[in-house]
């Protein structure tokens, strides 16, 4: 149904996973994708439609059916490395899904047409984010996501422009364009997803909320279900 890989070896300053997902059953559940403070390239087979579209960062869990028979690959960026390769800010894109040619004009037509005629598009997708990137990612981006992930207590827009060297102003619009919005709303996503793979590893929920920076269980219970839609037990 859902496969993950890394990414090859030249991508990995910029791109966090490639994955491929294939339809099921149509009584089966959707795939239940959660914030995550990134965006997506996906090219998706359904039927006779494909379509090549990004995926903007979500600030709550998005249900995706996809029917029995058809086909998605997609190439998720690491947090701060995407609105290089899209060439736009990611508060623009954020809560949506846009058609590449929005985007990357006549350039998309031909990604697309090279997927449709590919024995392995995930290869192909990942060639062409390749040949896409210039630069570096932003090292203020990587600095930001790092120092707001592990942030904790009171403060910590304050905290991490005073770590990084910034103002909070300035911290507040480089946010809203590697992320897509706010520091505040990225470190509740990124303490989210912390946690999350904390108890997909088999810690105590408790001490799950201890170390991921959350006031109690209860906290984190509450942050979850408003993050992902369905209570942690359930997520997992």
């Amino acid at each position: 149904m859902y496969r993950e890989s890394r990414p090859p070896q030249e991508l990995r300053d910029h791109v966090a996973a490639v994955w491929v997902r294939r339809g099921v059953p149509n009584d089966s559940p959707p795939l239940r994708v959660v914030p995550d403070g990134s965006a997506d390239i996906i090219w998706r087979r359904d039927g006779r439609s494909v379509t090549t579209f990004a995926a903007g960062p979500d600030t709550q869990a998005q249900l995706a059916p996809l029917t029995n028979g058809s086909r998605m690959v997609g190439i998720r960026f690491a947090p701060g490395a995407a609105d290089a390769v899209l060439g736009v800010p990611l508060d623009v894109l954020c809560d949506l899904r846009v058609p590449l040619d929005e985007l990357w004009g006549p350039v998309a037509l031909e990604v697309g047409e090279r997927l449709a005629v590919s024995n392995q598009p995930d290869r192909t997708l990942a060639t062409v984010v390749r040949d896409r990137i210039n630069a570096p990612p932003d090292p203020t981006a990587s600095a930001i996501a790092r120092r707001i992930e592990f942030a904790a207590g009171p403060g910590v827009v304050s905290s991490v422009a005073a770590e990084i060297g910034v103002s909070e102003r300035h911290l507040q619009r480089r946010c809203r364009t590697a992320f897509g919005y706010g520091p505040k709303t990225l470190h509740q996503i990124l303490r989210f997803r912390r946690a999350l793979r904390l108890a997909r590893a088999g810690g105590r929920l408790a001490d799950v909320a201890a170390v991921a920076g959350y006031a109690d269980q209860a906290h984190m219970a509450r942050d979850m279900r408003r993050l992902a839609g369905v209570p942690l037990t359930q997520l997992l």
